[in-house]
């Protein structure tokens, strides 16, 4: 009987604290939900308040929007209106420019009419005998070429191939057209025409020329069948090149002591010279270092390369980009780091008729970037600039210089 009261208390105190221990679980169970009951409700008001406030800043950054979109037409409208009345004034200034002829410089004494010739007036009868002395001093400065640029007549913009940089220009004596892809290299492309390479899809369907040595910056010149080119190797003198187009051969080179570092153009650094050709032959600009503030001017014998006479054309190099020669006057074209409306601001006259501060203010039409060249030609009276890869061609309207 006693194991028997033994296996009963037992087994009571078993269940009794199996029922403790379950209950104890469930009320821990309990507990966990309510707290994660207390949780879901506290995210469930952080997610209304977050929708909420999400939804003002919508409707804010929607009115924000809604203003910024009146203030933007407000703008344009702006900015519509001053480019038209800038290009107003630009057509205003350009009428003014063509109506306003520059001035020129000259001893009160000496008087040149405008002829076909120039000469002294026959009226000046026994004052010519007297003035005989002047008059040849100015004869002997004055070329026959007395031609000035006025404007710009019309611009067109051939086509786009090549680098940003480069240059092309056309053989006065000729028809054929040279390209030079790029600032260095041993090849240039030759078209037989404006309207050839106006046609042809790219530069390889020019005929390729392969130089005997690396042309260095856009600064080459096409004269007479002749290219004249600027070489440069490091640490080395800049080189003229004179190469005959026609035999393919190097027919003269002539060393120029000038620093390798010093560009001609401060926005075209890679520019260490600068060939031109004109009525009167063939020049050089250059700066013979880089402390020069001023672009000098040389005047080479296109035979022999020999520099005939040097001058200082008290022309700026900074903020220059380019640069070309007409009838002995030369022309520097300025900009801005970023690129803006190119403009003629400086000249200079190797005949000293006209001066920089009496000629007319020139100014290119828009375009795309900044030239990085400009050949003038002078059979045809127009420039052939290089701009952001696209050729253009500028025909200038040129008027007589004259003397009062």
């Amino acid at each position: 009987m006693k194991p028997v009261f033994l296996l009963l208390v037992s087994t009571f105190w078993t269940l009794t604290g199996a029922q403790y221990y379950y209950q104890g679980l469930m009320d821990y169970l309990d507990n966990r939900l309510l707290a994660i009951e207390d949780h879901m409700q506290l995210w469930h008001d952080q997610s209304r308040r977050y929708h909420t406030e999400l939804l003002d800043f919508k409707k804010r950054t929607a009115e924000a929007m809604d203003g910024l979109r009146n203030d933007h037409g407000t703008i344009l409208e702006d900015l519509t209106g001053a480019g038209v009345r800038v290009d107003r004034v630009e057509r205003e200034m350009d009428f003014v420019e063509t109506q306003t002829s520059p001035r020129a410089c000259a001893n009160k004494a000496d008087k040149v009419v405008e002829q076909e010739a120039w000469g002294l007036q026959e009226s000046r009868g026994g004052e010519e005998k007297e003035e005989g002395g002047d008059w040849e001093e100015l004869q002997s400065r004055v070329s026959d070429c007395v031609e000035i640029i006025s404007g710009i007549r019309s611009v067109k913009i051939l086509k786009r191939v090549g680098s940003p940089k480069g240059m092309w220009t056309r053989d006065p004596r000729s028809s054929k057209v040279y390209v030079f892809n790029g600032t260095s290299g041993d090849t240039i492309h030759q078209f037989d025409s404006v309207r050839d390479f106006s046609r042809s899809p790219d530069a390889i369907a020019s005929r390729q020329i392969r130089l005997p040595s690396d042309w260095t910056s856009p600064g080459s010149a096409v004269y007479n069948g002749y290219l004249y080119y600027v070489e440069q190797e490091e640490d080395m003198d800049v080189q003229v090149v004179k190469y005959d187009l026609m035999s393919g051969s190097v027919t003269d080179i002539a060393m120029f002591p000038v620093e390798s570092q010093a560009s001609v153009y401060s926005l075209n650094p890679e520019i260490v010279a600068d060939l031109a050709a004109d009525d009167e032959g063939l020049w050089l600009l250059y700066a013979m270092s880089d402390s020069e503030p001023n672009i000098n001017l040389a005047k080479m014998d296109p035979t022999t390369l020999d520099i005939e006479q040097i001058w200082d054309t008290r022309c700026p190099r900074e903020n220059a980009e380019a640069a070309f020669v007409v009838c002995g006057t030369v022309y520097v074209v300025y900009n801005t780091r970023l690129a803006s409306r190119s403009r003629i601001q400086c000249l200079f006259d190797v005949n000293d008729i006209v001066v920089s501060e009496e000629a007319p203010l020139i100014y290119f039409p828009r375009r795309y970037g900044a030239h990085a060249s400009l050949k003038y030609n002078p059979e045809e009276k127009q420039l052939y600039g290089w701009d952001d890869g696209y050729q253009i061609i500028y025909r200038l309207t040129m008027k007589r210089k004259l003397l009062v």
